[in-house]
């Protein structure tokens, strides 16, 4: 298991030495493909015991072009080819060059040719014509010219592996980003962390814990939340089941970190220390690891960096959007004290159309867009006068026209904003008296002409608004509520969304219990 909070910055510089990989005896792969027997002998002869980097040579014998492609489809990892021009034919050797660099598109493996008639294959033209990495005369080739040859070439494509590791890992890194740029909530945005850090530097299991900054000075007993974790099944387990307290020798090995200020590394656990520009402090714990490469812990580095920003602005945008639906709540309450409606009208509506929008199967922005503008439906009434806003009795034929320019003085307070939220309440506040048949107001909308916010959101209303006192009525009993309900199917709203209310009604009608006037 392991352990992840957000953020940033750098790894301490102790740590870091002691998380380079030390380099494993893995042998370079070198394939010798040459028609003549005695040249494979003399070539693992003159090379035997020959090292480069810490690493031993392997050395793979063909006879030909077939034996030398079957090879290639076998081993992925051959540093150098040693290749005879004349063979089989007098130019197989250049036609596995372009086998190998157009067929395979592999231009990472070094390619040095020898030949025993420099005639056949000039070595001007060879040069020129093919993508090889050195020719030479089987001649000129002592022990010391071979060995100084595997030197410069295993250097070169060394190298190459490096930078594809670099740029392999940025691309991960950039892949990763984008997921977990994607989550709109800190829950979602901690376990988008978690999976992206496991592709990113080949890990399976995490966790994320985040220091909380108003106990970042108690240095004896930190207190740790549990914000994400993945691995042993967690990743789909209830929150409520996640541990709240840690285990005393990861609380240590967390402890060591929080209160150095830097990474630490405890054989192959790592614990990352990370601080945001903000200020708080968040602790990565990645639990039987292995020892991290220097390439996985500059991308664990760079990415945590980049999370830290992201973690920064979620948390700014959620308190945005936190501010925002206070302001719309504190808006539309105020239309209701006016029209003395009861208090928890709009947060009912809020919900049930959530509930609404994620069974139609919108996506998730969309829910939560439908979720806060909802209560924004009614704020037009804002601008009817009193004695037609609560008036017990039934409206004359004047007060109905007065009573529904609500929805159009609505639309014009909101669509005034560039905001999204905005512009979503004021589409819902024009459309959620139009009828699924043609027969409401101000347009006549009928159908799918009708936004799906304010099909969602007219139902939500009025389901709700059954079962509360008015001025005007009594609350209604859920079996009459049901019967109106589906009286209004097909005509008032869009039946797929009846249907679906009704197969969860206990659920909808415990939204009264959650949510109290």
């Amino acid at each position: 298991m392991g352990l992840l909070s957000f953020a940033d910055q750098h790894l301490g510089g102790e740590a870091a030495h002691t998380l380079v990989a030390p380099r494993a005896a893995i042998a370079w792969d070198i394939l010798v493909v040459d028609d003549d027997p005695e040249v494979h002998g003399v070539t693992r002869l003159v090379l035997k015991g020959f090292e480069y980097d810490g690493r031993p040579l392997r050395i793979l014998s063909a006879h030909d072009s077939n034996e030398a492609k079957h090879f290639l489809s076998e081993e992925n990892d051959i540093a150098l080819i040693l290749l005879d021009v004349v063979m089989e034919r007098d130019m197989a050797g250049l036609d596995l060059v372009r086998y190998i660099r157009e067929n395979l598109q592999n231009h990472d493996i070094r390619i040095v040719l020898r030949t025993g008639q420099p005639g056949v294959a000039p070595e001007d033209s060879v040069i020129r014509a093919y993508d090889i990495n050195d020719y030479k005369s089987k001649t000129e080739l002592t022990a010391t010219k071979l060995n100084t040859l595997l030197y410069a070439a295993l250097r070169s494509y060394r190298d190459i592996c490096l930078l594809n590791n670099h740029r392999r890992g940025l691309e991960r890194m950039i892949e990763a980003l984008s997921e977990v740029a994607q989550a709109r909530s800190v829950s979602n945005f901690a376990s988008a962390v978690l999976g992206q850090l496991a592709n990113l530097i080949n890990l399976s299991d995490a966790q994320y814990w985040n220091v909380l900054t108003a106990f970042a000075e108690v240095k004896e007993s930190p207190n740790y939340r549990l914000l994400a974790m993945t691995g042993n099944g967690m990743e789909n387990a209830d929150p409520a089941t996640w541990p709240t307290k840690l285990p005393a020798t990861l609380d240590a090995k967390l402890r060591r970190a929080f209160d150095a200020k830097q990474s630490q590394a405890d054989g192959s656990d790592y614990v990352g220390f990370f601080r945001t520009t903000k200020g708080s402090e968040n602790l990565l714990y990645l639990s039987d690891c292995g020892v991290l490469s220097a390439v996985n812990l500059k991308l664990l580095e760079l990415y945590c960096a980049n999370v830290a920003v992201a973690y920064e602005n979620l948390l700014l945008h959620e308190e945005v959007e936190d501010s925002q639906r206070e302001l719309i709540y504190t808006l539309g309450e105020a239309v209701e004290q006016r029209s003395k409606e009861t208090g928890g009208h709009l947060r009912r509506v809020a919900a049930i159309s959530q509930m609404l929008a994620q069974d139609y199967g919108l996506d998730p922005g969309e829910v939560e867009l439908i979720r806060i503008a909802a209560p924004l439906h009614d704020v037009g009434k804002i601008g009817i006068p009193d004695a037609v806003l609560n008036k017990p009795g039934k409206h004359s034929e004047s007060e109905t026209v007065i009573m529904q320019t609500h929805a159009m003085m609505g639309f014009e307070m909101l669509n005034k904003s560039d905001k999204r939220i905005m512009k979503r309440g004021a589409v819902i506040a024009l459309q959620h008296h139009e009828k699924w048949d043609g027969s409401g107001y101000p347009a006549g909308l009928s159908g799918e002409a009708i936004d799906i916010s304010a099909r969602i959101t007219a139902l939500a209303d009025v389901f709700d608004a059954l079962g509360s006192k008015r001025c005007y009525k009594e609350a209604w009993d859920p079996q009459a509520i049901v019967a109106e309900i589906e009286h209004g199917r097909g005509t008032h709203f869009e039946p797929r969304l009846v249907a679906l209310l009704l197969s969860r009604l206990p659920d909808y009608l415990n939204l009264r219990v959650l949510y109290p006037d």
